[in-house]
């Protein structure tokens, strides 16, 4: 049985990759977003909850997961680290598999993965983009938005597997220098894929 081409999204912090996954959901493609999911785990109701709530009790603000709080109950505890692992990346798989089930009959899916090569999940993917811009404007990208200050920049970055292995690794890769040249470039692989796709079930 065909199954859709999945493409994998992945690109360090401050890339681009939010805009890019946003671009090819404007394009009609299903994008699956890892970073949501967990989110949405962790909101009230959600299948981590519980779980969490066993596990890490001070990491909760009433019927959810505060985030916050759980980094910090994890911070430095590679035991804890591992214990919530260990609950979240089944659920996110279960999801994983729920999205490829609900859009079998689409010719590409997106895997919108943050940490896509660092948890090996480049596996399940037909293909890899990796979105990347110069260090000084992934910088900027990230101060500007006044979310974070420039050693928790520098901290998230350290746990991340360097720009330069993730593009030596791509089987595509998109420079995001601006918004309708990124959009242009989306359109442009999705065409070579969808030529692809079509050469290899002619």
């Amino acid at each position: 049985m065909k199954r859709p081409f999945r493409l994998g999204l992945t690109g360090s912090i401050g890339m681009g990759k939010s805009t890019t996954a946003r671009l090819f959901a404007e394009a009609g493609i299903p994008v699956w977003d890892a970073d949501a999911t967990v989110h949405a785990l962790y909101e009230q109701g959600g299948a981590a909850v519980a779980p969490v709530a066993t596990a890490f009790p001070d990491a909760m603000a009433g019927e959810r997961v505060d985030r916050t709080l759980l980094k910090a109950v994890i911070a430095g505890n590679k035991e804890a680290l591992s214990r919530l692992e260990s609950i979240v990346h089944p659920l996110v798989q279960e999801a994983r598999r729920a999205f490829l089930a609900a859009h079998e009959t689409a010719k590409i899916v997106v895997l919108d993965i943050p940490l896509l090569y660092e948890t090996g999940a480049e596996k399940d993917c037909d293909a890899v983009l990796v979105v990347t811009a110069a260090p000084q404007v992934q910088r900027a990208r990230l101060l500007e938005r006044g979310q974070m200050s420039a050693a928790e920049f520098d901290l998230i970055l350290a746990r991340q597997m360097p720009d330069a292995e993730k593009r030596a690794r791509a089987d595509y890769l998109i420079e995001t220098l601006s918004l309708d040249q990124t959009r242009a470039a989306v359109r442009d692989l999705l065409r070579r894929i969808g030529q692809n796709i079509g050469a290899n079930h002619a």
